[in-house]
C-alpha cells in the first residue's frame, strides 16, 4: 500500500506502508522525485514528487529545496512522524536526495538504501514536531496499491513523447527560418540584379568640349 498526501503548494507526496513497499518506491521512481529519511534512524521513505518545470529545475541546479520552504517542513515533518524512534524524540536531523542519487545494492537488508554520491545529500538538523502540520497532511491522505511499475512506464512514455514533439517543433521553427533567410537573401540579390541593370541603363556622362565652352561663352556675350 502506498499513501499519498499533498503539501500545501499542491505537490504531491507519497511514502510506503512499510519497508517492502519501500523496495517498489526504490526501483520505481521517478526522475521527479525527492527522497526522505531520518538520519541514522528507521523511518518511513517520504517521496516529494516536484512537478517538471521551474520548480524541478531550480533544485537540480541547486541540489536543495530551499525555494520550497513549506514542502521541505512538511517532508521532514511526516518523515519525522512516521519513524518509531524518531517520533519520540524532540529532534532528529533529516536528510533528503534526489531520487537518482539512491543506490540498491545486493548485499542490502530490505529497505535499506544507499546514495551513489554523498555530496548530494542534504541534511536538514534539529527537526522538531509538527503537529499541526502532520494533521493538516493527515487531512489529504489517500490509500491505493499502484502499479507503480505500469505508472513508471507511462511516465517514460509521456517524456518521450513530449521531446518527440518540441523536437518537430524545433525542427519546424529551423525550417521557417531558413526559409525566410533564403527569401531575404534571395531579395538582396534581386535588389542588387535591379540595382546594376539600372546603372547599365543609365546614358553615359558627356564631358564638355572646347568647342562647347566656346558656344557658351559666345551665349553669354550675346545675351
Amino acid at each position: 500500500m502506498v499513501y499519498y498526501f499533498t503539501t500545501t503548494g499542491g505537490i504531491g507526496i507519497y511514502m510506503g506502508k512499510d519497508k517492502h513497499e519501500n523496495e517498489d518506491l526504490i526501483a520505481y521512481g521517478w526522475p521527479e522525485d525527492v527522497w526522505f529519511h531520518v538520519d541514522d534512524l528507521s523511518s518511513a521513505h517520504v517521496y516529494l514528487r516536484l512537478p517538471r518545470g521551474p520548480l524541478r529545475a531550480t533544485f537540480r541546479q541547486t541540489g536543495n529545496l530551499d525555494h520550497l520552504p513549506d514542502a521541505l517542513k512538511e517532508c521532514c515533518a511526516l518523515v519525522k512522524a512516521n519513524s518509531i524512534e524518531g517520533s519520540k524524540k524532540h529532534e532528529v536531523d533529516v536528510v533528503y536526495t534526489p531520487w537518482e542519487n539512491l543506490e540498491k545494492r545486493s548485499t542490502m537488508a530490505v529497505g535499506q538504501i544507499g546514495f551513489k554520491d554523498d555530496k548530494k545529500v542534504v541534511k536538514v538538523r534539529c527537526v522538531t514536531r509538527e503537529r499541526d502540520i502532520v494533521k493538516r497532511l493527515e487531512k489529504t491522505k489517500t490509500e491505493d496499491y499502484p502499479d507503480l511499475y505500469a505508472q513508471r512506464q507511462k511516465r517514460d512514455e509521456d517524456v518521450r513523447a513530449k521531446q518527440k514533439e518540441r523536437r518537430r517543433e524545433a525542427s519546424k521553427q529551423q525550417r521557417i527560418l531558413d526559409q525566410q533567410r533564403r527569401e531575404e537573401a534571395d531579395a538582396r540579390s534581386y535588389d542588387r540584379l535591379f540595382q546594376n541593370m539600372r546603372d547599365d541603363n543609365a546614358p553615359p556622362i558627356q564631358k564638355a568640349t572646347a568647342d562647347d565652352s566656346a558656344a557658351l561663352e559666345a551665349e553669354d556675350d550675346f545675351m
